[in-house]
């Protein structure tokens, strides 16, 4: 068996090692957005494929058997051309996604659909951000010249990005007495995030629950309808090697 997993997650690395671990041939595929990934046991491959056409000719030049779309909750765009490449090259395509974050009592939770309109609610929140939305879309705050923020990011961010900002540069997990630490020692008082879900980086929102502070959540966007999907990479590995995937 030959698995193509479209990486970048936690999930995505578990699932590839697990495939790995057990004989099976598998290959990770990274967009190539952060420096120096983590990578997994197995192939990789780095960058674009060209489109779904051009990832559905790898899916047949390689001799694919099953499609595994683990990227990020935000890519977007990949979800699409999977699902459109799986339908050309007739390769089963699972979806691994991670569930999103629910509010509990006690939250205080500001849903919005985009970076955007993040930006635009911010200056009635709070004058301290802590932006843990990555480094990509930064322009989207580099107009409000008045709040400060503290932007942590894998790697350096590029501009154009808010004038008044301090770098941190920090890979999860982050623990809870970290996050608590974060935001007492630079004042922050509102907290951006993108519902990206799991536990990695869960503890922020805790933080932020405990202390009273308004969070800014970005919505997951738009999925492809109708396919299959799993929410761990154990469910994953179940559906490839049971008769769920087809094969």
């Amino acid at each position: 068996m030959h698995v193509l997993v479209l990486g970048g997650t936690t999930e995505a690395r578990t699932l590839a090692e697990s495939l790995h671990a057990r004989g099976e041939r598998v290959t990770t595929s990274l967009a190539g957005r952060v420096a120096a990934p983590r990578l997994p046991g197995g192939g990789i491959r780095i960058g674009g494929f060209g489109g779904p056409e051009g990832l559905a000719a790898w899916l047949s030049e390689n001799r694919v058997d099953a499609l595994v779309d683990a990227t990020h909750p935000f890519a977007g765009t990949i979800s699409f051309h999977a699902a459109r490449a799986a339908d050309m090259a007739d390769v089963p395509l699972l979806a691994l996604r991670r569930p999103g974050w629910v509010p509990t009592a006690g939250d205080d939770w500001h849903p919005v659909d985009s970076l955007a309109q993040a930006a635009e609610t911010l200056p009635s929140l709070g004058r301290r951000v802590f932006l843990t939305t990555g480094r990509m879309g930064l322009s989207s705050f580099a107009h409000l010249d008045r709040l400060w923020f503290l932007v942590r990011s894998v790697d350096p961010p590029q501009p154009p990005h808010p004038p008044r900002m301090r770098v941190l540069l920090d890979r999860g997990p982050f623990t809870l007495d970290g996050e608590r630490a974060l935001l007492a020692g630079h004042a922050l008082d509102v907290l951006v995030t993108k519902d990206s879900g799991g536990a990695a980086t869960s503890p922020k929102l805790t933080a932020a629950r405990e202390a009273g502070l308004p969070v800014v959540v970005v919505r997951r966007p738009p999925v492809p309808e109708g396919v299959p999907t799993a929410s761990t990479a154990r469910e994953a590995l179940d559906w490839l090697t049971g008769p769920a995937s087809g094969r």
